[in-house]
């Protein structure tokens, strides 16, 4: 069974995120470095997909070679901010297909409401990675995750930037099939239900809006 779990720690992961945590970072440098740590998020999700042997002629030989087995992925960003990291999937992964679900945080109650929501027809016979920077109170990745469920993909993982424990918790008390995979777990939610120390709002700092 898979890691509920894989915080990936790879040292140009870590390196770009401290640099995107800093206050003084800018919105256009910003975009940039959440592009390329998606690539390496990507590279690191992406492991396990089933390969199958091929043939194929290169230019001196015939032989029999790798190549990515079953359909293709499907992408699925929780905007807004999950845009951020799509964009960077889809430059190491053009083929996959890709789904949108927009939920905004009511700021009184903490809790997700949807507005938006397509997603390929074919779903049922692809493996799905939710892509969205954080988990903070875990509330938006359990409603997302709800709500992709019943379009009953092969398989689906999580995948952001940063996550609470409070948020990880949650998750994995209505979702305990579905793995997360994170760059880092920050130390905890403050009040306002915001991660702590964090890097503050990621749509605000992508789009250059507060």
């Amino acid at each position: 069974m898979e890691k509920l779990v894989t915080q990936i720690e790879h040292p140009l992961i870590q390196h770009k995120l401290t640099l995107m945590r800093q206050k003084d970072t800018s919105t256009a440098k910003f975009r940039q470095l959440l592009e390329e740590i998606s690539l390496l998020l990507a590279y690191e999700v992406t492991r396990g997909l089933p390969l199958e042997q091929v043939p194929i002629e290169t230019p001196f030989a015939t032989m029999k070679a790798p190549m990515l087995t079953g359909k293709k992925l499907v992408l699925i960003s929780i905007m807004r901010a999950g845009q951020g990291i799509l964009d960077g999937m889809l430059k190491l992964i053009p083929s996959a297909r890709v789904g949108h679900i927009g939920l905004y945080r009511d700021p009184r109650m903490l809790m997700p409401v949807e507005y938006y929501f397509k997603v390929p027809r074919d779903v049922s016979e692809r493996d799905m990675l939710i892509v969205d920077p954080m988990i903070a109170t875990g509330n938006t990745a359990i409603a997302a995750v709800h709500r992709l469920k019943e379009t009953q993909p092969q398989s689906i993982k999580f995948v952001c930037l940063l996550a609470a424990p409070e948020g990880i918790k949650s998750f994995h008390e209505e979702h305990p099939d579905v793995p997360i995979f994170t760059a880092a777990i920050d130390d905890k939610l403050d009040e306002h239900g915001y991660i702590l120390p964090g890097l503050g709002d990621a749509g605000d700092r992508m789009f250059g809006t507060q």
